[in-house]
């Protein structure tokens, strides 16, 4: 039980250690990203910053290293330039190692202090986010069913024919600052007392308009969703940037379906305007995770965006602006993976282990036995690649061989030939240390 506790220690202690520098690494190329994506329109732009607080929380967890692919690539290559030939040949491709030492300034307790400390940061913020849903929730409850009048009613399901939305309903909550929608399964449009009232005609399309588009792309569900999946990492100030952008860009997509719903963007942006004017004086609900038309601060973009005039962008620079987004993503999640720190369980003693992840050419190969090809295999046409996990001691030996995978009649050749094999011991803080490391052994037949 308590080897099982000090792997989970270690886990969540490579997981926070990694997301300190990993989330800002993410957003900043979700900032690049999203400066060439906004050419293409406000959903580009809203994917790419949900793309990167998907990873942002997401590829601390990973452990994929991306030199194991350039290595498996390798072998592929190899295969490829060595079939249909006959004859044999054995080459052999290393692996990452990865060394077993200490960290001496990590103790036991401090793994497992930093670890609870972490985790009682995630279950406030989880606390947190149940406590909005439920004061929301309350605040559905509490609000009083509004009776629409009849020239609403119209404009009403107008609006809804348009985004393809059946019944909603329409409540009034003294609690609210501003229209809002909430709600899951049921979509509920909250709005302050006499909030109709008092606008003019365009300007209640407006809101009907924007708040049924918050309804259509179901964003107070995928709100809840992005809380959850940002729990891990949501004491990260990257992470709060990143959920500010995110709010902004869904705004200005619900701007967009909006302005076509009522007729115009200049049209919509008067009514914008307006609104804002009306609902200058009154204050939002300190807890509330609503989704409304003032949901995020960015009221002059809004409006410079919907009064600038648009362009039309072609299939072929859209497609060009998403691989240039796509490549960047995938440069940050490489340079993430391959600078990425692991942490392992603690031993004996008063030092904590950890893993240091050791370049193929650090380890010295000081004696060499090639491989046999069996012959059996060589009648038979059978080629391909054996990966063996080896440990090798202190003294440079390899202690300890299994077979990952390959062909079983080329297994034992493979074994054979590294079980000879001798390094140079690795050398950790000036002291010897035992090293894991990959061997693949490949086998191809040749002319």
């Amino acid at each position: 039980m308590r080897g099982l506790e000090s792997a989970l220690d270690s886990w969540v202690l490579a997981y926070f250690l990694n997301a300190m520098w990993q989330a800002p690494l993410v957003f900043l190329a979700a900032w690049a990203a999203a400066r060439m994506a906004r050419r293409a329109g406000p959903a580009m732009e809203h994917a790419v910053w949900v793309s990167a607080l998907v990873l942002e929380a997401v590829l601390p967890m990973l452990r994929f290293h991306v030199s194991e692919l350039a290595r498996q690539a390798w072998v592929l290559v190899l295969w490829i330039r060595g079939a249909g030939v006959e004859g044999g040949e054995t080459r052999i491709i290393f692996g990452d190692g990865v060394a077993s030492g200490s960290l001496p300034w990590l103790s036991a307790g401090a793994l497992a202090g930093i670890a609870a400390a972490y985790v009682g940061g995630v279950l406030y913020f989880a606390g947190r986010l149940a406590w909005g849903v439920w004061t929301t929730e309350a605040m559905r409850r509490r609000a009083a069913k509004l009776t629409v009048p009849e020239e609403a009613a119209r404009k009403l399901e107008a609006i809804g024919r348009f985004f393809s939305i059946g019944s909603v309903e329409i409540a009034v909550s003294k609690e609210m600052g501003g229209p809002a929608t909430v709600g899951v399964m049921r979509p509920t449009l909250l709005l302050p007392p006499g909030f109709l009232e008092n606008l003019f005609a365009p300007d209640i399309d407006a809101v009907l308009a924007h708040e049924f588009a918050h309804m259509k792309r179901r964003d107070f569900a995928k709100n809840l969703l992005y809380g959850l999946i940002s729990l891990p990492v949501a004491f990260h100030p990257a992470l709060w940037l990143t959920r500010a952008r995110l709010a902004e860009t869904r705004e200005l997509v619900c701007d967009a379906m909006a302005a076509e719903a009522v007729g115009g963007r200049e049209k919509y942006a008067r009514s914008l305007m307006r609104l804002a004017s009306a609902l200058s004086d009154r204050t939002a609900p300190r807890v509330l995770h609503a989704i409304g038309i003032f949901d995020a601060n960015i009221f002059e973009r809004r409006i410079m965006r919907l009064t600038r005039r648009g362009f039309e962008m072609g299939r072929a620079r859209r497609l060009t602006i998403a691989a240039a987004c796509v490549a960047i993503a995938l440069a940050t999640c490489a340079s993430a993976l391959a600078l990425r720190v692991d942490v392992t369980e603690p031993t004996t003693g008063s030092a904590a282990p950890a893993q240091v992840h050791v370049k193929s050419d650090a380890l010295k190969l000081v004696t060499k036995v090639a491989p046999v090809y069996p012959p059996d295999a060589k009648v038979k046409r059978v080629q391909g690649s054996v990966v063996l996990d080896a440990i090798i001691g202190k003294d440079g030996t390899v202690d300890n061989l299994k077979v990952v995978s390959g062909p079983p009649v080329l297994q034992q050749a493979s074994l054979d030939a590294v079980r000879q094999w001798r390094y140079e011991p690795f050398l950790l803080n000036g002291e010897p240390i035992e090293v894991e490391t990959t061997i693949t052994v490949v086998f191809r037949l040749m002319k």
